[in-house]
């Protein structure tokens, strides 16, 4: 009968869905007695705890619902290597109030200069504010356009995007698209214009845009939604693959030697 309380306690916990209260109220019922914290300071600590555990499990979710291809920081790109990245531009993006008022992101460069990375990265921030995110390749976001078009969910699929508050595209122009590729990508970008906001990074310049899109109506309207309220991170210099490739032939050079 001694257990009574705590049985309907547990129960009552789960039933509330607070698994922190549930786990931590003993353990932390014994600190506070020991630390001489009336009720009010005990329980204040617990809910502390709660309200950061569950901040916690929605920044996980939010990670999960994105699809990085991998979880990337901005913390971890090497700046330095790359001086045509403006840093303080893109710490400035990290904070995700271009979010708030509906801007984009265009990152631009040749292949291995960090585009992902800074995509990854401004993805991974946007998370951790609770914002819904979700990361696709250009050509895999075709694909699935495409194939939701023949099934007839395609509208749903459009709002699914549309509902994100950031849609990160990547690796614009490393493939060319179909006609009907071109158009279905249009349009859902379309669609997202000021309702959320874009980060797209493509290796080429806005000039060769024409040969993804192969239309120069096509794509003078799709910059001009996307340039409309929009922030360039210019990224030219060498490869960071190319360079990491040549310090490993470097290094195995020199072992041999």
């Amino acid at each position: 009968m001694s257990d009574t309380p705590q049985v309907l306690l547990q129960h009552h916990l789960k039933k509330l869905r607070l698994p922190t209260f549930h786990s931590e109220y003993g353990k932390l019922a014994r600190q506070c007695a020991a630390e001489n914290k009336d009720h009010i300071q005990y329980l204040l600590r617990l809910c502390e705890l709660e309200l950061i555990e569950r901040e916690r499990r929605m920044i996980e979710r939010r990670i999960k619902a994105a699809k990085f291809p991998a979880v990337k920081s901005l913390d971890s790109f090497d700046f330095k290597a790359m001086a045509s990245l403006n840093k303080p531009l893109v710490m400035e993006l990290a904070r995700c109030a271009y979010i708030d008022t509906r801007e984009n992101i265009i990152a631009l460069g040749p292949s291995g200069t960090g585009k992902t990375h800074i995509a990854l990265g401004l993805g991974l921030a946007a998370c951790q504010k609770g914002l819904k995110v979700r990361f696709i390749t250009a050509a895999a976001l075709v694909h699935e356009l495409m194939e939701a078009s023949d099934e007839r969910r395609l509208l749903r699929l459009q709002k699914q995007l549309a509902n994100q508050n950031l849609l990160i595209i990547d690796e614009l122009g490393f493939v060319p698209l179909s006609k009907t590729g071109a158009e279905l990508l249009f349009e859902t970008i379309s669609q997202c214009y000021e309702r959320g906001s874009v980060i797209i990074t493509s290796n080429l310049p806005f000039d060769e845009w024409t040969e993804i899109f192969g239309s120069e109506r096509l794509t003078g309207a799709l910059l001009d939604r996307l340039t409309h309220h929009v922030h360039i991170l210019e990224m030219n210099g060498e490869s960071f693959r190319l360079k990491e490739s040549q310090k490993r032939r470097k290094a195995q050079r020199t072992q041999q030697a």
